[in-house]
């Protein structure tokens, strides 16, 4: 009999894995396997821990769902990922609304996944349920959502909110831009007739991000709740959450690869497929996010897809505001030349840690043998027919991206290799340990 389930030769060290687990790493491991994959050429990193997906399953199904974006996200390296309490519909705020999509996923998903809760004006008593459900964290959004169905919370909501969360130890995300000042903004362009790209990026300035950081940070400071911000799109958005961390706060933040990869020039440049919320910021900001790594917790996709009848309105304003980018969270750091220590640190180690992942995160024994093997020198470009989602568009349609996913494995078994996908569903949900 075999020793090993799957044996890889690698470049640095070799990896054993034994039901689903990896069983031994290092240098030319003895030892006989029912498969050996060479990857002596290649280099392997820790599978992604997608954070921040919106696979809108069930209710807009016709958006996204869990069987095509799954599909996507282990076609780039992802093994894990995390879906937000919004776009579905009704959206995860409450116990049945988390068993109905625990159902879906369970039924679809190519990729272990996570679950998150929503926090929202009305739902307070139900975030008891949610945290024994075994939700990541509860989202709140500090502006309007977008969704009807997903309102934003006012300050004293989001406190009480918070107070609750502590109470439960559940993590809370926030959506942190300013209402009052994204409202009052988009007002006045709207009444003057301002409809254009550059219209909506003076819409929701730098300002109203750090304002809504700012105004989280105190809640959190006061209710003891761990808070982690999400789509952070600045450095000066970085520097509040890394100084109150280093006060005492129980705070990080996560930054997605669309702002360290596109600028608002480019937004104005391709148009729909780029908006997102909080928008691409300008060069010199996008420069000042990337020196900023080292205090970021998580990369996270933000994959926010819709149809792409929503993407074509005369306002750039009514445009849906989403990018569809989970299927290249890994290739665009990749190309972005980040190292693969950082990038293993910021797309796995930490968001296991963070979320309290305790067999995911790593090349480590006894960990699931979530990994990707990656030819990280060959470069393809990036063309409607290699997209898996359900609406084939993205920004990143025309570019070329350094860095080709070889395989994904998850637990083991190969789920993605060269582009052709395991056809069978065996996602696992995951949930946060409890303290």
């Amino acid at each position: 009999m075999a020793e090993f389930d799957v044996l890889v030769r690698g470049q640095e060290h070799d990896i054993a894995v034994v039901d689903g687990k990896f069983a031994a790493i290092g240098a030319a491991l003895s030892g006989s396997a029912r498969e050996e994959i060479d990857a002596t050429t290649l280099s392997i990193l820790p599978g992604v821990i997608d954070s921040h997906v919106h696979f809108n399953e069930p209710g807009r199904t016709e958006w996204e769902g869990f069987a095509t974006g799954s599909a996507a996200a282990a076609a780039g390296g992802t093994t894990t990922v995390f879906d937000m309490p919004l776009n579905s519909h009704p959206p995860t705020i409450d116990a049945s609304s988390f068993d109905a999509k625990r159902a879906a996923a369970e039924a679809k998903s190519l990729v272990d996944f996570g679950l998150w809760g929503g926090l929202v004006p009305g739902n307070l008593r139900e975030l008891e349920a949610l945290r024994d459900r075994g939700v990541v964290g509860v989202k709140a959004f500090m502006c309007d959502s977008g969704i009807d169905d997903f309102p934003h919370v006012d300050f004293t909501t989001l406190r009480e909110g918070m107070r609750i969360a502590a109470s439960l130890d559940l993590l809370v995300a926030v959506h942190a831009e300013s209402q009052e000042l994204t409202q009052r903004l988009t007002t006045e362009k709207l009444n003057a007739g301002k409809t254009t790209v550059a219209d909506y990026l003076d819409s929701r300035p730098v300002e109203a991000e750090l304002d809504a950081i700012r105004h989280a940070i105190d809640c959190a400071r006061e209710t003891g709740c761990r808070l982690h911000v999400v789509h952070v799109s600045s450095g000066r958005g970085v520097n509040l959450v890394a100084a109150a961390s280093a006060g005492g706060v129980d705070v990080t933040c996560e930054t997605c690869p669309h702002y360290l990869a596109l600028t608002a020039a480019e937004m104005e440049r391709i148009g729909a497929l780029a908006k997102c919320a909080p928008p691409l910021r300008d060069g010199g900001q996008q420069q000042e996010l990337r020196t900023k790594l080292a205090d970021i917790a998580t990369v996270g996709s933000d994959h926010s897809p819709s149809p792409p009848e929503m993407k074509q309105r005369k306002s750039f304003f009514e445009v849906w505001g989403g990018i569809s980018g989970c299927q290249h969270l890994l290739a665009l750091l990749i190309d972005a030349k980040l190292p693969v220590g950082e990038i293993a640190r910021l797309t796995s180690e930490n968001v296991a840690h963070r979320f309290r992942l305790a067999a995911k995160g790593g090349l480590e024994v006894g960990k699931d043998a979530d990994f990707s093997i990656i030819d990280a020198d060959a470069a393809e470009i990036v063309t409607c027919d290699s997209l898996h989602y359900r609406h084939r568009q993205s920004p990143y349609v025309g570019r070329k991206l350094r860095g080709r996913i070889v395989r994904t494995i998850l637990r083991g078994q190969t789920i993605c290799r060269d582009g052709k996908l395991r056809t069978q569903a065996g996602g696992r949900f995951v949930q946060p340990a409890r303290r």
